[in-house]
């Protein structure tokens, strides 16, 4: 298992607590599931100052996004790639950077298209979207809303 993981500060900012957390994937074949587990793993031990958790279904979807950006970094960019998490008690921000500039361009809806859904599903799924073509590679950045069933 060739990841690095390198945890960030939490920063405060006046509404709350928020909870970074980055790791580093060497751009082998099994870092999607890494990425996935990573994330899972840092939502279900992350709490706000107001003792609130992420809902068991903001993580599955957060680990579905994480799937789909890795994935497709995994596939069009060599070498390595970058997943920083980010709760602040409202929203889970998921940001995946690689070494391809090109910025991803989703495909029209066609039901009986096999492949290639990734960031139809990734948009359909987020409340906000963008990408930043960064000096090497892009910047791809996906948030949750983090409220919902589940919340203690």
């Amino acid at each position: 298992m060739d990841q690095r993981v390198e945890e960030t500060e939490d920063r405060r900012p006046a509404a709350g607590q928020v909870v970074a957390r980055g790791a580093v994937f060497e751009g082998e074949s099994g870092m999607i599931g890494e990425a996935r587990r990573f994330t899972a793993g840092f939502l279900a031990g992350v709490r706000t100052g107001q003792g609130r958790v992420v809902p068991p279904h903001v993580i599955g979807t957060a680990q579905l996004v994480v799937s789909e950006l890795v994935t497709n970094a995994c596939k069009y960019a060599p070498g390595p790639c970058l997943l920083d998490l980010v709760f602040d008690g409202d929203t889970v921000e998921i940001t995946v950077w690689d070494t391809d500039s090109s910025l991803p361009v989703p495909c029209a809806t066609e039901p009986g298209r096999i492949g290639q859904h990734g960031l139809e599903i990734v948009m359909a799924l987020c409340d906000g979207y963008d990408v930043h073509r960064e000096p090497v590679g892009k910047r791809v950045k996906a948030r949750l809303t983090a409220r919902g069933d589940g919340q203690a």
